[in-house]
């Protein structure tokens, strides 16, 4: 049924056990991964900040640690589903908004399902703090199937 699955992953404990079930998933399905993760956009310093040099990061160092930091989060998700002789890619954005960029990736990669993990939180939680798989669900038009 599903050829083509977006997993979006931030390298939490809670998304870990989405990426395992994925794989079972997208084995299960014959389908293939592609990875993602949404890392923060560079933010431009204010005066006072450039004034009292506590900003030192140039948009170009902050572009290369984004890199980084969204391979170290992807490498162990994407072996693990090599392992299990699973086709997977994978791909980053910088985006404060990490439910556009999820939605984004999954329709840039043509997927046909968005495979995803939910902290759980209840209500009053879930307002404060936000929820990205409600976002998603909220948004999408691409199937989405939450994992908890």
């Amino acid at each position: 049924m599903y050829k083509h699955i977006l997993i979006p992953t931030d390298g939490s404990e809670t998304a870990e056990k989405a990426v395992d079930a994925g794989i079972a998933f997208a084995r299960d399905a014959n389908a293939r991964i592609t990875w993602f993760t949404a890392v923060p956009e560079y933010v431009v310093p204010g005066e006072g900040e450039l004034l009292s040099r506590r900003h030192d990061v140039s948009l170009e160092a902050h572009n290369i640690r984004s890199r980084a930091l969204a391979e170290k989060i992807l490498a162990e998700p994407a072996r693990k589903a090599r392992a299990a002789g699973i086709a997977c890619a994978t791909d980053h954005a910088q985006s404060n908004q990490p439910y556009e960029a999820i939605i984004a990736a999954a329709t840039r990669h043509g997927c046909d399902l968005i495979f995803m993990s939910s902290h759980g939180r209840k209500v009053l939680p879930a307002l404060f703090f936000g929820s990205e798989t409600r976002d998603v669900l909220s948004h999408s038009t691409i199937p989405t199937l939450v994992y908890r």
